[in-house]
């Protein structure tokens, strides 16, 4: 079905002032008629949209396809891999986000050879939840590219107020109206048109940038749902021809105020196997406690792989299951602990230095409801009842992260103390078994702002898809004020020889 062009937002004139506001007969006719014109021409087309279609694969291709697997290649420090957490809290996260790949863009790292580059170069993965996965997929995409246009085309944009247009611009009803094609499915279509331009995962794959981990919520199970090959293979679906613009608009999908996003699953039809080290973790005695989590959420994704009795998955925001983007890092550092013990190699053994910048946009509104004898109305009450959960699970996210790099780092020093060097016993040395690799766990978030009123400011932003050209600026530069000021950021500059590049000096894609 034709779309309105970006120019038809649905505008009326102002009315005249001189004239009554109730209508007369022949007028309310006309009006009358009218509407019933356009309702059954609404009735006719009402079904015409159909959802985009992700094809099925007919056989699993483990080397192929948008993974971890294939995107290593691109990781630019083997022995430093960098992951940043992208929170989700609309245009608020957004532009939290970005203003830490600002940061990170112009801070400037010394390699062993005597090279400098960008610290933004060393980001291997990327995980994005609701907001923050807009800003994760599009520098995914377009890499350096961003900082030019990222602010124009979506930050000071209003994306909201867009989108409530088209669902009141009667081009779209017949399409609004068919069981196909959703809300979503006409956000999804807006974020191409103002910013993915139909770019597909396989795109994102022709790239050389970090591993985009866009993530939502399987709407019957409340598993988390990932974007990536490996997820999709469990479904024997092809993500290659997924839009970016899908994943965006499915990782954004606030329950009620959007539609879910349907994705086809044909599982079971591509002779998917699970990997061999699940076996690990599938043994009599169950999984390791430490991989406890991890297993239930492979599981889960195993789950995907009853395509006859579950032909569709119908995927809701993904802060609905991990509001902060931690789930996938904190399982990969589950199953390279628990697979450690085991004697069993991962992907990510050549790491000697992991940096996760968590960045959490999470708002905290003042209500001033414990002022008033006066109860919450009906409406603050559902977005407390789910905004409270969802906000105390991120910081447990967090929490979880900061005691994996503590108990790590107890752990290897207990190994390397003089007490255990002459250690033979396999059951000691089995429970001190966790991966050499030190963990820089670091937060970036509101409350760790020096300036209070600041933070305060930033807190009471509303969790939308529009903002004043003010709020985003202040989001940005709190980004990487709070960065910079981190003890454990500061930590990592000085044992990478790393210096922040003052911006003035700056040329190329860093001075944008």
């Amino acid at each position: 079905m034709a779309k309105a062009p970006d120019s038809a937002m649905g505008l009326r004139k102002p009315r005249d002032p001189r004239r009554s506001d109730a209508p007369e007969f022949g007028t309310l006719s006309r009006l009358l008629l009218r509407s019933a014109v356009v309702l059954a021409a609404l009735l006719t087309v009402a079904g015409c949209a159909t959802r985009p279609i992700n094809p099925p694969i007919t056989q699993v291709e483990p080397g192929t396809g948008y993974r971890l697997a294939t995107r290593q290649a691109y990781f630019k420090e083997p022995e430093t891999l960098v992951m940043l957490a992208f929170s989700g809290g609309g245009t608020r996260a957004a532009a939290f986000s970005y203003g830490v790949l600002e940061y990170l863009n112009r801070t400037e790292i010394v390699r062993a050879s005597g090279e400098k580059v960008r610290l933004i170069e060393s980001v291997g993965v990327i995980t994005g939840i609701s907001g923050g996965s807009f800003t994760a997929l599009a520098y995914g995409l377009y890499g350096d590219k961003l900082f030019t246009e990222y602010e124009q085309r979506f930050l000071k944009r209003d994306v909201q107020g867009e989108i409530i247009a088209r669902f009141f611009s009667p081009a779209y009803w017949g399409d609004l109206w068919s069981s196909h094609w959703g809300r979503s499915e006409m956000a999804a279509d807006l974020y191409d048109e103002i910013l993915f331009n139909r770019a597909t995962f396989g795109d994102l794959g022709k790239s050389k940038g970090p591993l985009i981990l866009a993530a939502a919520t399987d709407v019957s199970t409340g598993a988390r749902v990932v974007f990536n090959q490996d997820v999709f293979d469990s479904m024997c679906s092809n993500l290659d021809a997924v839009r970016l613009s899908r994943a965006a608009a499915a990782s954004s999908a606030v329950p009620i105020l959007l539609s879910p996003v349907t994705l086809n699953n044909y599982g079971g039809s591509c002779g998917y196997k699970p990997p061999a080290w699940l076996e690990v973790l599938s043994g009599p005695a169950g999984p390791p406690r430490v991989a406890a989590r991890a297993k239930r959420e492979f599981d889960e994704r195993l789950a995907l792989g009853d395509g006859v009795r579950r032909p569709y998955i119908h995927l809701v925001d993904g802060g609905v299951s991990d509001n902060v983007g931690m789930r996938s890092i904190l399982s990969a550092l589950e199953l390279m602990e628990a697979l450690k013990s085991a004697g069993v190699p991962t992907r990510l053994d050549t790491a000697r230095r992991i940096v996760v910048i968590v960045v959490n946009s999470r708002s905290q509104p003042s209500t001033h409801w414990d002022e008033s004898e006066k109860a919450p109305g009906a409406i603050d009450l559902l977005l407390q009842a789910t905004g409270v959960p969802i906000d105390h699970y991120s910081y447990e996210s967090v929490e979880q992260l900061k005691d994996t790099t503590e108990r790590w780092q107890v752990m290897r020093a207990l190994r390397n103390s003089a007490a255990f060097k002459g250690n033979t016993d396999p059951a000691v040395a089995g429970a001190l078994a966790s991966p050499d690799v030190e963990i820089f766990a670091i937060d970036v978030s509101f409350g760790v702002l020096k300036d209070k009123a600041e933070s305060e400011y930033l807190y009471n932003l509303p969790t939308t898809f529009v903002l004043p050209d003010e709020a985003v600026d202040r989001l940005r530069a709190a980004a990487g004020t709070i960065l910079n000021d981190s003890p454990e950021f500061q930590r990592l500059l000085r044992q990478a020889g790393a210096k922040v590049v003052p911006k003035d000096s700056l040329t190329g894609p860093a001075a944008h």
